[in-house]
């Protein structure tokens, strides 16, 4: 005869077994739950960082500014020691109506500027050329400018002021867009002390990199 007593006990062995498992793989399931849970906790949680961080760095630029002036610096802080810094280059950013002075992805001065109307301002990479002076007057547009640099098609494409007119005599209706939109005839103006200082530390040879487009 069959032994009940054992038969019994073995089932319950079985029920203890499959209810053990069953234990363990609810707590797996919920252990892979929780660590998805808290991965996507980690990831959110370094998204807000980087963008606390993003805008905290906007802002300690943005007070680093002064208003557009196009007889002053761009910045209250003193222009940087070029000699300081490796990997020294300018990107000119024609969205934003910036230039900005960098080394490697760090920007040591941010300088307003107006690119050429309806995006006559090239863009891509280019180099500071070795064509530069402190006055030029172009009769064909009516318009000169002082402290010209040139970086593409030797003394065609320059950085340099907000313009002036034969006499050297700024032409202030122009100078008032400064940092605002376009209003070159493709050179990048800058005001005064940005474009001398560029003529007196930028050197031949530097990276000038120009991109993006004007919009309204």
């Amino acid at each position: 005869m069959i032994d009940l007593a054992l038969m019994l006990k073995k089932q319950r062995k079985k029920i203890f077994i499959y209810l053990f498992l069953f234990l363990v793989f609810l707590s797996a399931a919920g252990y892979g739950i929780n660590r998805e849970h808290y991965k996507n906790q980690l990831i959110s949680s370094r998204a807000k960082a980087k963008k606390l961080r993003d805008k905290k760095k906007e802002t300690s630029f943005k007070s680093r500014m002064r208003a557009a002036d196009w007889q002053k610096p761009s910045e209250k802080a003193s222009y940087p020691v070029l000699s300081k810094y490796k990997n020294v280059w300018i990107d000119v950013s024609i969205a934003k109506q910036r230039v900005y002075i960098k080394s490697g992805n760090k920007i040591l001065y941010e300088m307003y500027c107006s690119t050429g109307i309806d995006d006559s301002t090239p863009t891509g990479t280019y180099k500071i050329q070795k064509e530069r002076g402190t006055f030029f007057y172009n009769a064909s547009s009516k318009e000169g400018a002082r402290y010209w640099v040139s970086w593409k098609d030797n003394g065609v494409y320059l950085f340099h002021t907000v313009p002036t007119d034969k006499n050297g005599k700024y032409l202030v209706s122009q100078a008032k867009e400064l940092g605002k939109k376009p209003n070159s005839h493709g050179c990048v103006h800058l005001s005064i002390p940005d474009a001398k200082w560029i003529y007196k530390n930028i050197s031949q040879g530097t990276k000038v990199v120009v991109h993006g487009t004007f919009k309204a």
